[in-house]
């Protein structure tokens, strides 16, 4: 990685402004859960109200002799800002102050740097860090305009700071290469997927939320889970049963944060496009979290970036267990599960989602009675294997009389399997009316 990350347990002077446009504001309790997620100590959280940003520093003359004041009591030798800061505003502060000083982004992607386990997930933190320090690059440098010279290297040569962004925009256009084959390669298994038409759900939601410990529950796999923002960052799936619908695939997806750097939404397309082509996303939220609203319309507007907005969902309401409430599923007007509330820690109401998401899943599940005579025994087996039967009676003339409940698309699927009409065994009200030309 070319991020340069702070040791664990480093000492940091926090720094947050309150700004009168609610657009602008961020929250002073989520820098500190970041600060400590990253592996820092937060010393002291300075705060300040400002109409505007000061263009030179970010905050007034005042704030950074406070800042300057905090840094020699506490023997602290870093600054994050909960904000974005320009290189310029990084620059002039870390000149005014002579420390390291670290923006809301910055920090945002240390903790990715961190986090990430599998190949892909570190291209892309790699590549969302080499695109942040592509405008920082004079921070730093000592070495800068120093011209190339020597035998064989005389002629126009290039500054040190020109063969540096050379370097980066070289590194950026492999990796760019690289997470092109990772998205065709995830495209093919989507398109597999779809070929075979097996649903996928993917779980999304704000960081902290929940998502993975109630994968977990869902799934009985031991991804990753704790208290603290962005403890999963790699895209885990997974099979799951449910009942109407049959095999699905589960994808549990990055955890969402108020102003998420755009930098890491352009690098983490590929694992985020998971959830613009689900079947059904499973928007996952901190019931007992004051500020679940805002929470919930920054991931809506995560999710417009990505083209996933229009995704059917379904809204599960998780930590019931803080809030001392029961398990229950909330139907829109037409009867179809919206949200579903429940303990992904206790358990509680997994069984409600269950059902909620064979509801949502199963649009066009078929029922209806079925006579099948004897020499008919290769249907019967085919519908007993998918668990489809529901009764069965056999009559005084050897028929099988059976109560079948299977999603249509199975049934179509058998039938082709053993080249039979489809209509030749369901009720007329079943049968799919053939759309005339004009109709």
């Amino acid at each position: 990685m070319f991020f340069e990350r702070p040791d664990a347990g480093e000492t940091a002077v926090l720094v947050h402004v309150d700004f009168q446009d609610e657009q602008e504001r961020e929250d002073p309790g989520e820098l500190l859960e970041l600060v400590r997620s990253a592996g820092a100590e937060p010393a002291t959280l300075l705060t300040a109200s400002r109409n505007r940003p000061d263009p030179r520093t970010f905050v007034g003359s005042g704030k950074m002799e406070e800042v300057r004041e905090a840094l020699a009591a506490h023997g602290a030798e870093l600054v994050i800002f909960n904000h974005a800061l320009s290189p310029s505003q990084e620059r002039n502060i870390e000149r005014a102050l002579k420390c390291r000083v670290l923006d809301r982004t910055g920090l945002i992607l240390d903790i990715f740097a961190q986090r990430a386990r599998t190949h892909e997930g570190k291209l892309q933190v790699e590549l969302a860090q080499l695109e942040y320090m592509s405008t920082r690059l004079v921070r730093g440098w000592t070495h800068l305009e120093r011209q190339k010279g020597g035998i064989g290297l005389r002629g126009p040569g290039e500054t040190q700071l020109e063969t540096d962004r050379r370097l980066l925009r070289a590194r950026i256009k492999a990796i760019h290469k690289r997470l092109d084959k990772v998205r065709s390669q995830r495209s093919q298994n989507r398109r597999a997927r779809a070929r075979a038409e097996i649903p996928s759900v993917s779980l999304v939601g704000y960081t902290n939320a929940g998502k993975s410990t109630l994968f977990n529950a869902l799934t009985s796999s031991e991804v990753y889970a704790a208290d603290q923002l962005f403890a999963t960052l790699d895209p885990t799936l997974r099979r799951l049963e449910v009942e109407d619908v049959g095999p699905v695939v589960l994808a549990d997806t990055v955890g969402f944060i108020r102003h998420l750097p755009h930098k890491l939404v352009e690098a983490f397309r590929a694992t985020l496009q998971e959830a613009s082509e689900a079947s059904l996303l499973v928007h996952v939220i901190d019931a007992a979290d004051p500020d679940r609203d805002l929470n919930v319309a920054q991931v809506e507007a995560v999710l417009d970036e990505i083209g996933a907005l229009d995704v059917p969902s379904l809204k599960v309401m998780n930590k019931i267990d803080l809030l001392d409430s029961a398990p229950r599923i909330e139907r829109d007007g037409e009867g179809r599960p919206e949200v579903v509330w429940l303990s992904a820690q206790e358990g509680r109401g997994l069984d409600l989602l269950a059902q909620a998401l064979g509801e949502r899943l199963a649009d066009d599940v078929i029922e209806f009675p079925l006579s099948l005579p004897p020499e008919h025994g290769r249907l019967r087996a085919a519908l007993h294997e998918l668990g489809a039967v529901r009764e069965e009676v056999f009559d005084e003339h050897g028929e099988t009389r059976l109560q079948v409940r299977l999603p249509r698309r199975d049934f179509l699927q058998l039938m082709a399997r053993l080249d039979e009409r489809a209509d030749d065994y369901l009720p007329e009200e079943l049968q799919e009316r053939p759309v005339w030309e004009g109709e």
